[in-house]
């Protein structure tokens, strides 16, 4: 009787202490996931308490004002969203075939053996750093744009206002296929992820009704996966928004607004990484930080966005 007393006892202490180490365990999850919402809220507040004085002095338009002239202590953020937005979207021009294409490829068309090196290649492009992407682009990449990409389009297309003008390798059309190719391992990841859920039965179902191979993964794979396709480039989109030292490398950075792709141009990273160390006023530092809150909650809206999408595409995979 005693033995099984305390044999019941030991249990019951062994049950609270498992119960004490999961209360532990859990309150420490608690803390650890706080500090990043307070580590992003202190970025935020930092960012909103330094830029205050340029939106007192010029309220909002300071966003759409196109003139920047830090002698003047003139500042209009337009030009630099301008480049962010141009920047971006071309790159997502060039690189989503690329990437959606490397993923059907991999996931439904590379034999067996060469879809693990192949993906570790793609794999390894987000692995480089961005000052080498931009070395490389201002010694092999620039070059290449300017003997042959700018007057090839300036021939064949030079009649659209997108391919005029001097042909100096550096500017906006460079900074766009350095970016493509840096958001190309984050779209094809994701694609090869979403390809790879759908659920093979899809496909069997559509060979035994007489689908070729191509049509089966058009109907099957590419608008099954059409959602988190989407997903993944606008988390490329997001990606690419705040890419900065290998843009400023090979951008120009100049503060302008042209429909041409061959001028220079800058983006809203370039220019805070470029101009930040050489502030020297209030305002100046004010304006520039301005740019970042901009970026900042621009990227942030961006890649919620994607998350969103991503989630529901899951559910519903799930379902």
């Amino acid at each position: 009787m005693l033995g099984l007393v305390a044999n019941t006892k030991t249990q019951t202490q062994l049950k609270n202490g498992v119960r004490k180490s999961d209360f532990v365990f859990f309150i420490s999850l608690k803390v650890l996931a706080s500090l990043i919402i307070i580590l992003l809220l202190s970025v935020l507040v930092f960012l909103m308490v330094e830029s205050k004085e340029i939106f007192l002095r010029d309220g909002v338009s300071f966003l759409w004002h196109s003139e920047w002239n830090p002698v003047a202590e003139v500042y209009g953020a337009l030009p630099f969203i301008y480049g962010t937005v141009v920047t971006s979207l071309v790159a997502l021009v060039i690189s989503i075939p690329v990437s959606v294409g490397c993923a059907l490829f991999i996931t439904e068309i590379s034999p067996r053996w060469l879809k693990a090196p192949l993906s570790f290649l793609i794999e390894m492009l987000a692995a480089i750093p961005s000052v080498v992407y931009g070395l490389w682009g201002i010694f092999v990449l620039i070059p290449i744009v300017r003997m042959y990409v700018q007057p090839f389009l300036s021939s064949h297309f030079g009649f659209l206002p997108f391919f005029e003008g001097p042909q100096f390798g550096i500017g906006i059309l460079s900074a766009s296929i350095i970016l493509s190719i840096m958001i190309l391992p984050t779209i094809t990841s994701m694609s090869r992820e979403v390809f790879t859920s759908i659920p093979q039965l899809n496909r069997e179902a559509a060979l035994t009704l007489g689908a070729s191979r191509w049509e089966t993964i058009r109907m099957s794979v590419l608008k099954a996966g059409t959602p988190g396709i989407f997903g993944a480039v606008v988390l490329g989109l997001g990606r690419a928004m705040g890419e900065t030292m290998a843009v400023t490398m090979v951008i120009g950075n100049r503060a302008d607004i042209t429909a041409s792709l061959f001028s220079p141009g800058a983006t809203m990273a370039s220019v805070i990484a470029n101009e930040y160390p050489e502030a020297s006023t209030k305002m100046y530092l004010s304006a520039l930080t301005a740019i970042g809150i901009s970026l900042f909650l621009v990227s942030l809206i961006v890649n919620l966005l994607a998350r969103t999408i991503v989630y529901r595409f899951e559910k519903k995979m799930r379902h």
